[in-house]
């Protein structure tokens, strides 16, 4: 496949120039074990690499990406929890010192979520996609009250209120919760659109979005 072998050319890059270049880095990686003191949740989507953005070396950022950047509530309910598991791996194992949510412009999981065009839809036709952003239902209402549910206002709205959410629930877990209380942790959110590539941070005294310095 092509795409596959732009992959492996790539790789050629990275194994010739990348790599080399790095090597003293993977190898005090490698003795020494990961340290990141910053974990990124994100979304999914292929044009908002947290590495890229932040302009990042290896070992420096712990990242999660799903869609839309999303982090459901604590439960203790069977299943398989793997935002939950790295969450956890980060803040007590790792034990990071920021958690950055950061959604994105044009988050496919965001419109999905405000226009509910996967409501109703069977598992591996969209249903998976729609169990997943109904995290996203009550703020939904919220926005599409004010917004409606069409248009470029509207999703950057839902895009916005995506990452609240986010924050909401990561508070929800006991260890975050316990963290931030004692100082020891800080929880931060962000946006990012590549048409403007200007990052924006929530700032918490306001509720609002402002444009980082």
């Amino acid at each position: 496949m092509p795409e596959f072998a732009q992959l492996l050319e790539g790789y050629r890059r990275f194994r010739t120039e990348g790599y080399p270049r790095q090597r003293a880095r993977y190898d005090r990686l490698v003795a020494e074990g990961q340290h990141p003191k910053l974990m990124i949740i994100g979304c999914s989507d292929s044009r908002v690499d947290p590495a890229q953005i932040f302009d990042v070396d290896p070992g420096e950022i712990f990242v999660v990406r799903n869609v839309a950047a999303l982090v459901p509530p604590f439960e203790t309910t069977p299943g398989l929890h793997g935002v939950s598991a790295a969450l956890e791996f980060a803040v007590q194992f790792l034990e990071v010192k920021q958690i950055v949510v950061m959604g994105h412009g044009m988050c496919g999981g965001c419109k999905a979520a405000l226009t509910r065009d996967l409501h109703g839809s069977e598992p591996g036709q969209g249903g998976f996609i729609a169990n997943w952003i109904h995290l996203l239902d009550d703020a939904r209402d919220e926005v599409a009250q004010s917004h409606g549910t069409d248009g470029r206002e509207a999703e950057r709205a839902m895009e916005l209120a995506g990452v609240k959410v986010s924050l909401a629930n990561l508070r929800t877990f006991p260890c975050v919760k316990e963290k931030e209380a004692s100082g020891a942790l800080k929880l931060r959110g962000c946006f990012f659109a590549i048409s403007e590539g200007v990052l924006h941070v929530l700032d918490d005294e306001t509720g609002e979005f402002r444009p980082a310095e």
